[in-house]
């Protein structure tokens, strides 16, 4: 009997130091915290403005009221989630590109591309404050085509904006655009501001994309939000930050080169319609 009994006793002995090991609760010294991710975004928000969050410390720089800058902080949002539609209807799948979709209308044609859609937003604005003879736009061949030039004594409205803009888009591009707009020091920058780059060496396109909305926090440090079209003709977008995903703000402080989604700048390729 003594030879079972000690075997069962190492059995069990056994068996013990292997539950041992892997079953002794955890002890707790200390309670630990996980941190959760940042939410930027307000599904319920319908404009720039109130859909994203600012960061924490942060303000929104003061802008006046009827401003450029302020229009554009109130452009309309579709609802959360809403995928890019280009020209014919066909989706913009969304790889970490952009955060929301501007709820504007782009036409039935291939046009509204990068700096078609920054022309359109800056004719919007200028129309909603019936300051219809600044629009104006430099065209490739370096005319500039008025609005109120080209109305040829037509009252200015909506429907004729549009096909006004659907001329310029036909006939300007980034290169002409880049030549009408003004340089400024990135220290300067404020809502409005356009980065913007003729076509590199070995392409036939640049691109041009617009600063929608800026904060700053108590030592001055700022971050900018960015908008884009882009090729195929497509709805304007709220850029993804790559630094950051899920963020829309991005640091003034980039460095050399401003990483976007579809295209780096650099702090020289800054420029202003003011």
């Amino acid at each position: 009997m003594k030879p079972i009994l000690y075997g069962i006793l190492m059995i069990v002995s056994f068996a013990s130091c292997q539950t041992k090991e892997s079953s002794e609760p955890l002890k707790i010294t200390e309670k630990t915290t996980v941190n959760e991710p940042i939410s930027w975004i307000n599904p319920t928000g319908k404009t720039i403005t109130s859909r994203f969050n600012l960061p924490e410390g942060y303000s929104y720089s003061p802008v006046q009221e009827n401003s450029w800058g302020s229009f554009l902080g109130s452009l309309p949002l579709k609802p959360d989630g809403s995928e890019v539609k280009t020209f014919n209807g066909e989706i913009k799948r969304n790889y970490q590109t952009y955060l929301a979709v501007v709820d504007l209308p782009i036409g039935k044609k291939d046009l509204h591309q990068c700096a078609d859609a920054i022309m359109r937003l800056r004719a919007d604005y200028l129309f909603s404050q019936a300051r219809f003879e600044e629009i104006s736009f430099r065209q490739a061949s370096g005319k500039n085509i008025a609005y109120t030039t080209w109305l040829a004594g037509k009252i200015p409205e909506k429907t004729n904006l549009w096909t006004y803009l659907e001329t310029v888009f036909n006939t300007a591009n980034t290169t002409s655009l880049n030549k009408q707009l003004i340089s400024k020091p990135i220290e300067s920058l404020a809502v409005g501001d356009v980065f913007i780059t003729g076509p590199p060496p070995g392409q036939s396109f640049g691109h041009a994309i617009i600063v929608v909305d800026k904060c700053i926090d108590k030592t001055g440090k700022v971050k900018f939000m960015l908008a884009q079209s882009y090729m195929p003709a497509q709805e304007i977008q709220i850029l993804d930050n790559p630094a950051n995903p899920g963020c829309p703000w991005y640091d003034l402080d980039f460095g050399q080169i401003l990483n976007t989604p579809e295209w780096d700048f650099t702090s020289s390729q800054l420029k202003s319609f003011e």
